[in-house]
């Protein structure tokens, strides 16, 4: 049966498609079998990945019933993807209908055990896509940058997940808090982890062991249409990447 997990964060710029994309290129380099799906209108995990998204069927159209999840689902260098664009922008307002937070769920019921890990990227917003994640997931991962303002709404998603365990899905387990763009040099760096730790301890969740350093690989791989891990194994970042999926699927979170 595949494990489903989203990466999650309301704010933005905090490394959250980065580490889709490194979850899915990681996983496959380990011989699991993996889809993707991209929850987020802006389309940038299918663009990172080398999907033209404004051609094809998305999720939108899933969503609507205008086609198939097996029509939406393309073939990438390192699996398969379900892609998005900002034809989905409009869910909020669409998508109103009783049970609206089950259509991902509904989507790839027929497909998901085909694959080993299903690796989904949400919204920088606590919106009904980012719900339909969590109502579809088993497992959460946040990842943070390791500066004051990225600890602000953990609150807001502390709330978001106990209803959704509530009403929704009780199995839905938030697996740790991930530190990106990490440079244990910067004097701020330590005091902001400290407190990340104090957050995760909150959440009742785990700061993961492994960290994130920066690297220019992560800027330059989308330009490539590449899974991060096969584009620059050797970088930083990919080297630290690789060392959180084993982290995460050793147990080890």
């Amino acid at each position: 049966m595949a494990k489903v997990i989203a990466v999650t964060n309301q704010k933005g710029g905090v490394a959250k498609t980065t580490t889709c994309n490194a979850l899915i290129s990681g996983l496959s380099k380990m011989g699991y079998k993996v889809l993707g799906i991209d929850l987020d209108p802006q389309g940038s995990l299918g663009f990172s990945l080398g999907i033209n998204i404004e051609e094809g069927v998305s999720l939108y159209e899933v969503f609507k019933g205008k086609a198939t999840v097996q029509e939406s689902v393309r073939q990438i260098d390192c699996g398969h993807f379900i892609p998005s664009n900002i034809l989905l922008s409009t869910a909020e307002l669409e998508f109103s209908h009783a049970g609206r937070e089950f259509l991902l769920s509904e989507a790839i019921k027929d497909i998901k055990d085909v694959y080993d890990y299903v690796v989904i990227d949400t919204p920088p917003a606590l919106n009904i896509l980012t719900v339909n994640a969590y109502v579809c997931a088993d497992d959460l991962i946040i990842p943070m940058i390791p500066e004051i303002l990225s600890l602000l709404g953990i609150s807001q998603i502390k709330e978001t997940i106990e209803n959704v365990q509530k009403y929704y899905n009780p199995k839905l387990n938030l697996t740790c808090i991930l530190l990106t763009k990490y440079n244990k040099r910067a004097a701020l760096t330590q005091e902001v982890a400290d407190m990340t730790q104090k957050i995760a301890d909150q959440l009742g969740t785990k700061l993961a062991k492994t960290t994130i350093r920066n690297s220019v690989a992560v800027a330059e791989a989308p330009a490539h249409g590449l899974g991060l891990l096969e584009y620059s194994p050797k970088a930083t970042a990919c080297v630290d990447y690789y060392n959180f999926v084993k982290e995460l699927i050793n147990g080890g979170l």
